[in-house]
């Protein structure tokens, strides 16, 4: 085959992915994006590589015991920080990659001595509409758009990658440094995802099927090469027992029974399939519905057995037919079969590379039927996949825009409309998210989540008796829950109930000692009830956790200034300025604190840079106003008291501060109005009463 021609069909594989995928690069973190990436610090720093190739995370994050997942995310967090768009071009950049393998990976088998006689002459086209297909198919998106599903693209990457070299290596005669690329490719699959657990065996059912014959004479010919392959076991086992059941989450300990989970992945399996053919509609996330009866998928099951029995007589009958239906199973095997995956029964990412045998079962069969006519309508199927693929990656244009997907196209799956409330509460839609909750609670009334998320919107709309309802709710269902006994203790205070405030703060620490903002509340708690002295010691904790955080800084000057440190306190405000500068209420508490110093030019300036900020900040203006009393700058105070009582028209201290100054400028008439104004909200209040008493005799106020 002339190399030009090999590079053109390349060439046009690489063209037809990018247009599939060019409006992916903006697509928000979703999902499992979060704690994988955003709240993962194992990938905040490449060295020393042990913290990033073996993180304490928990074991259901898609990241733990795949080093290899964890180490790329790493490199892009270096690069982009939490910005998307270098983990979209990574996404990208392995999906195109695994196509390109697996068109040289189809081309050179259909030039092996036992297909090139029917499949030789049209090898090319065949190999590129094939690969072309797979990478723009609109069931891809999910391994490919969805960031952290790179774990199945990868894995893909290195399964096909394995394959490739080893035929390239098996070729003349046997090639080390391809062999060992094969090696290479299998060792660091087993490190990415345990899909690649089949790959070994399917190396040497393709050297048995396509290039030797038999499994006797494969062995005979590359013994050392499939036991260096096979070897590689040894590594996933180490790290498959590293995470114990992926931290309950997988495995034959987990909540749900493999037979169910056998019967669920019965109606998986055909609905996987269905989507290669048809892929409508595309599901984000199915939920964790299972099947508990077999009356209830028994024709996906028969359907599903027909298929496994037909795949194990072909690969005696007809071995390269039957090799691909080999690989479609194998590669389902470690998720879609009896060994229970509960964080997600069904997922569209797990038919990345079973879907190469789909389409390449179909793309053959099609030619062995029709001839070369078939290639006109494979050309015309890849186009329309690409503006299908286009259109689902719009899908996910926003966490709003793919929970609300979800929840239209699986209107049953509880966990579907739980994210979209929280997609609905980040996007200022509080009533909305309480609906979604709800439904969500009613699809499935002992949902933890659900009950925190609901007790969030409910205590922001200030409804805070239901809101501790549910709070109580998801802490009896999961006790070990920390921002649920943070948030709840949050909505005690709020309700004055700061004792028991204090104890579910304890609670939040006990069950995660590194959350800082838990750390911080239980300060605030204890100023707000006049333990500053105790308060002190709580922020410092939450500042050791968590040195970044400007609100906490600012949490220990008003704790500091409570105790009359006022040096301390200007320190804390100022340090969380430096780390938000346009932090208004922290240049208010500076200016408070430099007042109490004495220094009142300086306080003056800290009070302009917080009206600068925040033109309506009302106890900004009144007390960069008592400041330039202090100073006998009376007409300037003026000004600011009267913007104070625009903003709050009902502030005593603003209307007596104004009233003293008006008295200062002769303005005595104006003055009597705003002591009265005071009267009328504080009839006790002795200076006013005196003042007022004066200004009407005509003496000069004091």
């Amino acid at each position: 085959m002339p190399t030009r021609a090999v590079a053109w069909a390349a060439v046009g594989l690489v063209a037809t992915t990018l247009v599939a995928y060019h409006n992916s690069f903006s697509v928000p973190f979703v999902f499992d994006d979060f704690p994988a990436i955003i709240e993962n610090v194992s990938i905040r720093k490449l060295w020393p590589l042990s913290g990033v190739l073996a993180p304490e995370t928990p074991g259901g994050v898609t990241t733990s015991g795949r080093p290899v997942v964890n180490l790329s995310l790493a490199l892009n967090y270096a690069v982009s920080g939490t910005a998307v768009w270098s983990y979209h071009a990574v996404n990208l950049a392995i999906h195109l990659v695994a196509s390109l393998a697996l068109f040289g990976l189809v081309r050179r088998t259909l030039l092996t001595p036992g297909l090139s006689h029917r499949f030789g002459a049209a090898a090319l086209p065949l190999a590129f509409f094939s690969a072309a297909l797979w990478a723009a198919h609109p069931l891809q998106t999910e391994s490919v758009t969805y960031v952290v599903q790179r774990a199945e693209s990868l894995v893909g990457m290195f399964y096909v990658l394995t394959l490739y070299c080893f035929v390239r290596g098996a070729e003349a005669g046997g090639r080390p440094r391809w062999l060992l690329g094969a090696a290479v490719a299998c060792t660091v699959g087993m490190a990415t995802k345990e899909v690649m657990v089949s790959a070994p065996l399917i190396v040497l059912l393709y050297d048995r099927t396509f290039l030797s014959g038999t499994f006797r004479a494969a062995w005979a010919k590359r013994m050392r090469w499939h036991g260096v392959l096979a070897a590689t076991w040894v590594l996933l086992a180490l790290l498959v027992v590293g995470t114990a059941g992926r931290g309950g989450t997988a495995g034959f300990g987990a909540d749900v029974s493999a037979w169910n989970y056998a019967l669920t992945q019965c109606r998986a399996i055909t609905t996987y399939l269905g989507l290669s053919l048809w892929p409508q509609p595309l599901v984000f996330d199915y939920g964790l519905a299972t099947v508990r009866a077999f009356s209830a998928v028994l024709p996906q099951a028969l359907l599903v057995l027909v298929l496994l029995a037909t795949a194990a007589v072909l690969l005696v009958r007809r071995p390269a037919v039957g090799f691909l239906g080999a690989c479609f199973f194998a590669l389902l095997a470690p998720s879609s079969s009896f060994v229970p995956v509960v964080t997600q029964t069904m997922a569209e990412h797990r038919m990345y590379l079973p879907l190469a045998a789909v389409i390449v079962a179909g793309v053959l069969g099609a030619y062995v039927w029709v001839g070369r006519r078939s290639l006109w309508f494979w050309g015309g199927l890849a186009l329309a996949c690409v503006g299908a693929t286009v259109g689902r990656n719009h899908d996910y244009r926003s966490n709003l825009a793919i929970w609300a997907d979800t929840a239209e196209k699986c209107p049953g799956n509880a966990r579907a409309h739980n994210n979209l409330g929280q997609a609905l509460f980040r996007a200022g839609r509080i009533q909305d998210s309480v609906t979604s909750y709800r439904e969500a609670l009613r699809l499935q009334p002992h949902y933890p989540e659900t009950h925190y998320n609901l007790g969030v919107s409910l205590a922001q709309l200030g409804t805070l008796p239901e809101a501790l309802g549910h709070y109580e709710a998801a802490l009896r269902i999961q006790p070990n829950y920390p921002a649920a006994h943070n948030n709840f203790a949050n909505a005690l205070v709020r309700v004055d109930r700061v004792p028991e405030a204090l104890r579910h703060y304890e609670e939040a620490v006990r069950w995660d000692p590194s959350f800082a903002e838990a750390h911080g509340n239980r300060g605030n708690a204890l100023l707000q009830s006049g333990r500053a002295e105790a308060s002190v010691e709580w922020f410092a904790r939450a500042l050791a956790l968590k040195p970044d955080s400007a609100e906490c800084h600012y949490n220990l000057g008003n704790a500091y200034a409570a105790l009359n440190r006022m040096p301390a306190a200007l320190e804390a405000f100022r340090a969380a300025l430096r780390l938000r500068p346009d932090y208004a209420d922290a240049q208010v508490n500076t200016g408070n604190a430099l007042l109490q110093l004495g220094r009142s030019v300086e306080a003056i300036a800290a009070y302009e840079r917080a009206i600068a900020l925040r033109p309506d900040l009302a106890v900004a203006r009144f007390n960069l106003g008592s400041a330039l009393l202090d100073l006998g700058r009376w007409a300037e105070a003026v000004a600011h008291f009267e913007r104070s009582l625009e903003l709050n028209a009902h502030a005593p201290d603003s209307h007596r501060a104004l009233g003293f100054a008006l008295v200062q400028l002769g303005r005595t008439r104006e003055a009597i109005g705003h002591y009265e104004a005071v009267l009328r909200t504080e009839p006790a209040d002795a200076e006013s009463k005196r003042a007022l008493a004066e200004l009407r005799l005509g003496l000069p106020a004091r």
